[in-house]
Parts: C-alpha cells; sequence; structure tokens
C-alpha cells in the first residue's frame, strides 16, 4: 500500500488533490481511498488530506501516520507543522517551492522534490495571485514521481473531479510533470 499525506491551507485545492490522486489510481486499475482532516475549516488554515492506493480493496479507515511520501502545497507550513512527522525511511517530499526556496534542513533523511506550482497555475489563471490553486500542477510533478499513477491517468481524473476551468488544469498538469526538479537528498548542516 501506498499512503500520501497532503499538507496544505484551506482554499488551496488539497482535498480536491486527494481525491483526483485516488481516482487516478482507480483509472490505473488500483484502489484509492482519499479524505482530508479540517482544523479551523476556513481559507487559510493549515489542514492535511490523506491518499491510499493499494492493488487490493483497502480496508484500513484511519488518518496515515507513516506515509510513504508528504505533499506541501505551501512552504509557509514547514515553519509551522512537522510535515515529515512519521514519513517512512526513504520516504520523498514534494514540495511547492517559489522561486528560488530551498528544501530546509528539517527535511534531511528524505528525497526532496521541488516545483514552483504557484507561478504554473497562476499563468494559467488558476486561482488568485495571492492564492492559486496549486493542486493539478502538484498532481502532474507526482505522476512524474511515480509509484501511484502516470500522467495519462492524472489527466484523465482531472476533469471528473474538476468540470470547470478543465484545460488550464490539465495543462498545468502537464507542464508540472516537466518541471518538477529532484531527487535531491537534503544533508545536514556542517
Amino acid at each position: 500500500m501506498i499512503e500520501i499525506r497532503i499538507h496544505g491551507r484551506g482554499g488551496q485545492g488539497a482535498v480536491s488533490a486527494s481525491t483526483m490522486l485516488a481516482t487516478a489510481a482507480h483509472k490505473a486499475g488500483r484502489y484509492g481511498q482519499a479524505f482530508a482532516v479540517y482544523g479551523a475549516e476556513r481559507r487559510g488554515a493549515p489542514m492535511v488530506a490523506f491518499v491510499r492506493v493499494d492493488a487490493v480493496p483497502i480496508r484500513l479507515r484511519q488518518m496515515v501516520y507513516e506515509p510513504d511520501g508528504a505533499i506541501v502545497l505551501d512552504p509557509t507550513l514547514l515553519a509551522l507543522v512537522d510535515v515529515t512527522a512519521g514519513l517512512k525511511r526513504g520516504g520523498w517530499v514534494l514540495l511547492n517551492a517559489p522561486g528560488t526556496t530551498a528544501p530546509t534542513a528539517s527535511l534531511r533523511k528524505f528525497t526532496v522534490y521541488t516545483l514552483d506550482a504557484g507561478a504554473i497555475a497562476a499563468g494559467l489563471g488558476l486561482g488568485t495571485r495571492a492564492m492559486p490553486m496549486v493542486n493539478t500542477a502538484i498532481l502532474g510533478a507526482v505522476a512524474r514521481i511515480g509509484g501511484v499513477a502516470d500522467l495519462a491517468h492524472v489527466l484523465a481524473a482531472i476533469p471528473d473531479i474538476l468540470p470547470a476551468k478543465v484545460e488550464p488544469n490539465l495543462e498545468a498538469a502537464r507542464i508540472a510533470f516537466d518541471r518538477v526538479r529532484g531527487p535531491t537528498e537534503v544533508s545536514s548542516p556542517t
């Protein structure tokens, strides 16, 4: 079973991303499960969503405590939340890293992928400049990382969950697939 935790803020599309990722896994012939946990349930508040993917039906019904990977939609969450809590040895982190934001030392021991998903989303008119909807761009990067679903299945899942602005969302995933950087091993500071 592959388990992924998605860290974001309310309104960034983390719930939709988890649903699209589970749907993409289903389209790839696997079983998928997606759900979220909300704190303050308001736009901009930290929240977390979860995805499970397996070749057999998933009967487990609890939060993901030891994920294989972590996705961070908003890099400011790195100062508020331990996004690597419980992350399995050899796990990966996909970080929406705008501009020159580099992975922090807190991510050492993990394989880190980075993507300026905000710039991709803003350039395609997804969300606003202040709060771009980065979810479909992130999914394109997840497809490149591998393990859950390939790009064709991610692209097939997007219109099922996001019927508006289909073409810009598909384009965001395609662009991100090509632009994701990594893997990099973040070494501890000397």
